[in-house]
């Protein structure tokens, strides 16, 4: 009796943690270095210019309780952050000592001064903004998730409140030539906020080796474009102040397009803003010259042409290797590299030769000489056929064209004779004369590409 009510009781125990782990929904405590601004690091009680952070993220839209403390002592700061959407949300596997990256810093409102933002602070009271703020960046795990918040601490007790916040699942992205290509950027904004009823701004703008434009700007407000969007690039304004989504599509995607990419976001007052980058990728397109090596015999050079054309970005490996005929490849080297040649669409072009000696035993007898391109958007291979006389056997197309050409000759010189000799008895042996040579040349090309197919080293037949 006392082991069955011990076995229930265990029962229990384990139903009641199955039910508490599958209802709890609550975000894990997000660590985060704070970084000291200009006016903490010249004090006079100078640190280290970050320090440990915790957040502790309530995802129920209630108030954030009273901070709690931590056990871990390197940990000097401590917030309760109230985040009704769970934006700050990033988890990380179960076990993993990794944790999201998270950055922490005080954040200035203040109004904008660029003209599809600048009325949007026109009606509001600044008594709302008579508090602490604080900006937080996060960047999840795989690295392609990442979130910008601005925060609100009323009353300056470590209860913080997310008033605006941008994410993106599209941190780093790669795309083929002519593909569309979308880059997330999702806002919210909080409804009790007196900022949320003011209205929002968006901006892209791109940047690249030290240079920057403006993509598109857009006044929420007023719905209205700021200015001619870039060609290519446009915004769904319906799912924009449907939900939020501010993300950026390129119709068909070029080499011009890779670089950085900023999404920002405007209330009155403030502005959130998240980096992602864009790499346009295309593999090369091979092509050999010749497209069919001749029958090489020993001691002979041939002369082989890669050429590797409309890859982006310019990284590229160029190599050859040897696949003999008894399965075994071998590497020949780079061969004699040309320098890049960009197109007129920003793609690149660049081209290897190979020396092949006859006489190098690596060469053995023959095979599949192949160039290889090895590049972020792939590796391609192209080869070519390499014969050498005495190893390999003639082709049935070349059987064939020697052939058709022992055949003419033999048709020319039958005709020759007929139209071109004397007649007569002397012509008719002159005749007869040219008609046995034609013959026995053409009996003896015939013979000879039998010789030649049937033909094999010393070493094979051994």
């Amino acid at each position: 009796m006392t082991s069955l009510r011990s076995v229930c009781h265990l029962a229990l125990l384990a139903l009641t943690c199955v039910v508490r782990a599958s209802g709890d929904h609550s975000c894990p405590a997000l660590e985060c270095w704070y970084l000291k601004d200009k006016v903490e690091k010249e004090s006079l009680t100078r640190g280290p210019s970050q320090v440990k952070s915790l957040l502790h993220i309530r995802t129920e839209g209630q108030p954030a309780s009273a901070p709690p403390s931590s056990a871990d002592p390197a940990v000097q700061r401590v917030y309760a952050v109230a985040d009704p959407a769970g934006t700050l949300c990033h988890r990380s596997p179960g076990g993993s000592i990794r944790k999201p990256f998270c950055e922490l810093s005080h954040f200035q409102p203040q109004p904008s001064t660029i003209k599809w933002a600048a009325s949007l602070a026109e009606d509001l009271s600044p008594v709302y903004l008579q508090a602490s703020w604080f900006s937080a960046a996060v960047r999840g795990l795989d690295g392609l998730h990442g979130t910008s918040s601005i925060m609100r601490d009323p009353a300056g007790t470590g209860e913080l409140d997310v008033v605006l916040s941008i994410t993106s699942a599209t941190l780093v992205v790669q795309s083929r030539l002519g593909e569309p290509v979308l880059l997330d950027c999702q806002f919210w904004a909080d409804p009790a906020s007196p900022l949320y009823e003011s209205g929002f701004a968006v901006e892209w703008r791109y940047q690249s080796r030290g240079s920057g434009r403006l993509l598109v700007a857009y006044d929420g407000k007023a719905d209205r474009l700021s200015g001619s969007p870039e060609k290519g690039a446009t915004l769904d304004f319906e799912a924009l102040h449907r939900n939020g989504n501010a993300s950026l599509i390129l119709q068909e995607a070029q080499v011009r397009h890779s670089g950085t990419y900023i999404c920002m976001v405007y209330l009155p007052h403030l502005l959130a803003q998240i980096t992602m980058e864009l790499e346009i990728t295309e593999p090369p397109s091979l092509s050999i010259q010749p497209s069919r090596l001749p029958l090489a015999a020993p001691g002979q050079i041939l002369t082989v042409h890669c050429e590797a054309s409309g890859f982006a970005p310019h990284s590229l490996e160029l190599s050859w290797e040897l696949k003999g005929q008894d399965g075994k490849t071998r590497s020949l080297g780079a061969g004699r590299l040309s320098g890049h040649r960009q197109g007129w669409d920003g793609t690149y072009s660049q081209g290897t030769w190979l020396d092949l000696d006859m006489s190098d035993p690596k060469l053995g007898d023959g095979g599949e000489v192949t160039c290889v391109a090895e590049h972020p958007g792939g590796t391609r291979r192209a080869g070519v056929a390499l014969r050498l006389a005495g190893f390999s056997t003639l082709s049935m197309e070349d059987s064939m064209a020697m052939v058709a050409v022992a055949l003419v000759l033999y048709g020319l010189i039958k005709f020759v004779s007929w139209t071109v000799l004397p007649s007569g008895s002397n012509g008719a042996q002159e005749t007869e004369k040219v008609s046995q040579f034609a013959k026995q040349r053409a009996k003896h090309n015939i013979l000879s590409i039998f010789d030649l197919t049937t033909w094999t080293s010393p070493q094979k037949e051994n």
